[in-house]
């Protein structure tokens, strides 16, 4: 008999995170929970799982950073990307993250299972409630905007978008972390957006990373 699909559930919500433990753990090696990016990044190294079920929406490192840091570190690695949220943007923000399934919670396991199916053989799974929007989305003329970025606060965004905090980009850049914290406070005010993730969506989206 072969052996299970290695699987590690990163998820904040315990409700949540019990069920989907209980729901994939029949047909699954559930090897371990991680709460956010970091734990999901740390879980990783040490449990070697083969695919991640990872929430978009964590705390501390957010699902679309922590997969672009798995995915540099572990290439071979597939990540489904689970969100409460129907939204062409985040959906295209995931994939462009290296994300290999993007799945709505609440539909019928069947659906995460899947993606997980998918994921596993190496092919993109986009779940049916989003698809449609998202090639509409994707073919529909995007206004160009310019959004006044100075080219600190493009290299402050990309490495944003890439996951880092803000003493990580400080170290990066030469900067202080009072310097990061005020440029991050006005590309989120330039880009019209109220967290990171967003601001992430906002740069993949209009190709300003």
């Amino acid at each position: 008999m072969a052996p299970k699909l290695r699987l590690l559930i990163v998820e904040d919500d315990p409700m949540m995170q019990l069920g989907l433990g209980q729901a994939l753990g029949e047909q699954f090696a559930v090897v371990g929970y991680a709460e956010d990016g970091y734990g999901a990044i740390d879980l990783t190294r040490q449990l070697q799982p083969q695919v991640i079920v990872m929430d978009i929406g964590l705390p501390r490192l957010d699902g679309i950073a922590a997969t672009q840091r798995l995915k540099r570190e572990f290439p071979d690695i597939r990540v489904v990307m689970l969100t409460s949220h129907q939204s062409a943007l985040e959906a295209v923000a995931a994939l462009s993250s290296g994300a290999d399934a993007y799945c709505i919670k609440g539909e019928r396991i069947e659906r995460l299972l899947m993606a997980i199916a998918a994921a596993q053989e190496g092919a993109t799974y986009l779940d049916p409630q989003i698809a449609r929007h998202v090639i509409q989305h994707l073919h529909s003329p995007q206004p160009t905007m310019d959004y006044h970025l100075s080219q600190r606060e493009l290299d402050v965004l990309k490495l944003m978008v890439e996951g880092y905090s803000n003493p990580e980009i400080a170290g990066k850049l030469f900067l202080s972390p009072n310097t990061v914290k005020t440029h991050v406070r006005g590309i989120l005010n330039k880009l019209a957006v109220d967290d990171r993730v967003q601001a992430a969506v906002v740069a993949l989206r209009n190709g300003l990373v």
